[in-house]
Parts: structure tokens; sequence; C-alpha cells
């Protein structure tokens, strides 16, 4: 049964946009099955941010967040190629499932207010 994820690529900021492209297509591709012949839900480029950090030498990176949708077997593999990538600065890949979408206008400010509220604060 295939499940949605949603990974957050933290990419060398030298790359072109058709390098970052072609470096997503070939990771994608390793999610492909029978079940899911396309994995990628949503691809959103955020483009070029300053780091909090440097990361490997680098004070920006190119972000980039997908939500994929695949079999949960097939992460492993696909995590063990970004390890691998030199242009991967960092990356995080979170299971979405129960996620609820952010209120239209609200993604900028960095506020969800369609997120339950914690009780008690």
């Amino acid at each position: 049964m295939a499940r949605e994820y949603e990974v957050v690529y933290i990419l060398d900021p030298t790359l072109e946009a058709a390098q970052v492209n072609e470096l997503l297509e070939r990771h994608h591709h390793l999610l492909v099955s029978p079940e899911t012949a396309n994995p990628v839900a949503h691809l959103d480029h955020w483009g070029k941010r300053m780091l909090a950090y440097s990361l490997k030498g680098r004070e920006q990176g190119y972000f980039v967040v997908a939500r994929l949708e695949t079999q949960p077997h097939l992460l492993a593999e696909f995590e063990r190629f970004l390890k691998l990538d030199e242009a991967v600065l960092r990356y995080l890949i979170v299971i979405s499932e129960g996620m609820t979408e952010p209120v239209p206008g609200t993604e900028e400010a960095g506020v969800n207010l369609a997120a339950p509220a914690e009780e008690g604060v």
C-alpha cells in the first residue's frame, strides 16, 4: 500500500534550474512502482535562501519541497542515493498522512490555521 511522504531538499545553490530538475527526476525515479507510476504529487521550488548556518561550506541553499506517494520499502534506496549525492546538502523525509493543508494566504507567514491548536497553552 502506497503512503504519502513529504521531502524537503536543500540543494547546492550553484545548480542551474535544469540541473535541479534533472537531479529531482533521477531521485524520484527510484520511487516508481507498479502501483505508483508517477510518485510526485506536488513539487514546489522555493529557490535560493540564506541558511541559518553554513552547510558543507555554503551560506545559501536551493530549497525544494516535494509531496510523494510511494511504497515504504522503496524509501531506503531513495535515502541512500540522497546521502551519496554531493549536490544534496540536507534533506528531510516525513510521512504526510493526516496532515491538513494550510489556510490560503498564511503560507508566507509560516502560520497554519488549519492545524489543531494545542490545549493548555
